[in-house]
């Protein structure tokens, strides 16, 4: 029988033989052990030490069988590119990135640099040394969330990126900060206390009025179309002068007033102007340097666009909605 069972595990080829041969020499066991009864008492002992070897000699035997066929099958092993692939469901790009994405694409096309900075933000680079000190009357247009009462906050807007580029850089510049932004702000269908922005800033020789309105014209009909143009209108920005808030043509009516632009053809997006001389003095440029800046509330967009009734959707990342969008 040793000889038999010995013969078929050499002949193994896969794990499921040496189950089927371990499950059968097991039967015989059971079957040895149960005839101890019909042997003579004196003939037991002798009986049982020689069912107990064959018993190791097989476990010995099975797990060595075992253990070669586990080798030989792991330097062997392939993968089967004929296996079906896993179902996978994809996401979707959230509708503000999207429409952002269109943004820096016309702006990197024309030589612009990304640049980025922290959420939380120092006093100092957010409001001071952008012509805003303590007493400043524009420092109440800000609504700033504070994390240390009177020097640490959340950034209200990515103007301090602005701060914190020309601080290691000399001119030219010529850069856009995108990014999160807070305001202490009551949540509605129109406002959140935290939303998406993006700035712009270029620093260099001859910088004109004329170049800003360029720039912001050119945008706008790259990014809407052709159909849509932009008009500037005066404003206040402590650190711009002159400044102006930047309207386009409502895209939903094209011009033709409706709810969204609350009949009056126009939209705010955002608002530019020529950086002041105090700000450039903060950071260290000489007398006579000149720029302009540029910001765009993003978060509007995919609400004008998709006809969104309010901005808190863009917020819920329910991907049903956004691939509808899509």
């Amino acid at each position: 029988m040793d000889e038999k069972i010995n013969e078929l595990l050499d002949g193994a080829v896969d794990e499921s033989n040496v189950d089927s041969i371990e499950k059968s020499v097991k039967d015989v066991l059971k079957e040895l052990y149960a005839n101890i009864k019909n042997v003579a008492n004196e003939k037991k002992k002798e009986y049982g030490q020689k069912v107990n070897a064959f018993r190791a000699q097989m476990e010995e035997k099975i797990a060595a069988v075992k253990s070669k066929l586990s080798e030989k099958k792991s330097k062997g092993e392939k993968i089967d590119i004929t296996l079906s692939k896993p179902i996978v469901k994809y996401g979707a790009m959230h509708p503000l990135i999207r429409i952002y994405k269109r943004f820096e694409r016309y702006y990197i096309n024309n030589g612009f640099n990304v640049a980025s900075g922290p959420e939380i933000e120092l006093d100092k680079y957010n409001c001071e040394m952008l012509n805003m000190p303590a007493h400043h009357p524009a420092r109440g247009m800000q609504d700033t969330f504070y994390l240390e009462f009177p020097n640490k906050i959340l950034r209200s807007h990515t103007s301090a990126v602005q701060i914190r580029y020309m601080l290691k850089h000399k001119p030219p510049i010529k850069i856009i900060s995108p990014g999160i932004v807070y305001r202490v702000d009551d949540l509605d269908p129109q406002h959140t206390p935290m939303f998406f922005q993006m700035e712009g800033l270029i620093v260099g020789d001859n910088i004109t009025f004329a170049d800003l309105k360029g720039t912001i014209m050119n945008c706008v009909k790259s990014v809407f179309g052709e159909k849509i143009t932009a008009r500037f209108i005066p404003t206040y920005y402590p650190y711009t002068e002159p400044s102006a808030g930047i309207d386009i043509t409502c895209p939903v009516c094209g011009g033709k007033k409706c709810r969204t632009c609350k009949n009056s053809g126009w939209i705010r997006i955002g608002g530019c102007g020529m950086v002041h001389p105090n700000v450039f003095k903060n950071v260290g440029y000489p007398e006579g340097t000149q720029g302009f800046a540029f910001g765009y509330g993003m978060s509007k967009f995919p609400q004008i666009e998709y006809k969104l009734p309010e901005l808190r959707i863009l917020h819920d990342n329910n991907i049903k909605v956004f691939k509808k969008l899509h």
